[in-house]
């Protein structure tokens, strides 16, 4: 049986009727990522992403979008019982899709994007578009993004190690460039197995490039993990 919910300092989050759970890649996103006075989450799921960014951004008000309408619907619930209720809003659709009421641009996008390209799927249809990129592919996600992110702002996502090349390629083919890379290593002897991303729409002077590891041995975080969500764990 699934945790049903996860326990933070600040907020819960509740995932039982989520396809994606709360998981290491999307506390690392919302840990890493900068903010602004507008953020928007592209794929909030439970809402973890937008929540983080609402507690490490007291003046930010985000807005968590998904097209899975359970996870709207629980990611709400989850907002609207945390100290940021006033600051996060959820709607459900598909972003490529999304319609505000006015023109607004965010100075922060986050997403932790489907991510499975050429494997086979998963039997469950919920589970499955939430992680294949044929639901949401990286050009798609690049076209919405230079849509609505402001002309200073800064777009942050997650993605496996095998998919840097392809999503460079669609960045760059959207006026996008690179402004931080953080490669994320497991465990010290292993390769990195993800990339923490950020780009800009305007060429940067240095690309600040880093390296994390999540874990000093099995079950005992690094001094870097512990740092980064130090204000998220309890």
């Amino acid at each position: 049986m699934s945790i049903q919910y996860f326990q933070f300092r600040k907020f819960t989050i509740f995932q039982d009727r989520c396809a994606m759970k709360v998981g290491t890649d999307g506390t690392l996103l919302g840990a890493w990522a900068r903010g602004g006075k507008r953020i928007l989450d592209i794929g909030t799921g439970t809402g973890l992403v937008a929540l983080m960014m609402a507690q490490r951004f007291p003046e930010a008000s985000v807005l968590g979008v998904d097209i899975d309408a359970d996870a709207c619907m629980q990611a709400s619930q989850n907002a609207e019982a945390s100290p940021y209720a006033n600051r996060v809003s959820i709607e459900c659709c598909d972003v490529r899709y999304l319609c505000l009421h006015e023109r607004i641009f965010f100075d922060s996008i986050v997403s932790n994007p489907p991510y499975f390209q050429d494997s086979l799927k998963n039997p469950d249809l919920r589970r499955s578009k939430a992680r294949h990129t044929d639901t949401l592919s990286y050009d798609d996600l690049f076209r919405v993004v230079s849509g609505f992110l402001s002309e200073d702002g800064e777009f942050s996502l997650i993605i496996p190690f095998d998919c840097r090349e392809n999503l460079i390629i669609s960045a760059m083919h959207y006026g996008f460039f690179i402004s931080r890379v953080c490669a994320v290593q497991t465990t010290r002897k292993k390769q990195p197995r993800r990339y923490l991303m950020a780009f800009r729409k305007h060429l940067v002077e240095s690309v600040e490039e880093s390296v994390g590891v999540i874990e000093d041995a099995p079950n005992i975080r690094s001094e870097w993990y512990r740092n980064l969500t130090s204000d998220f764990y309890l």
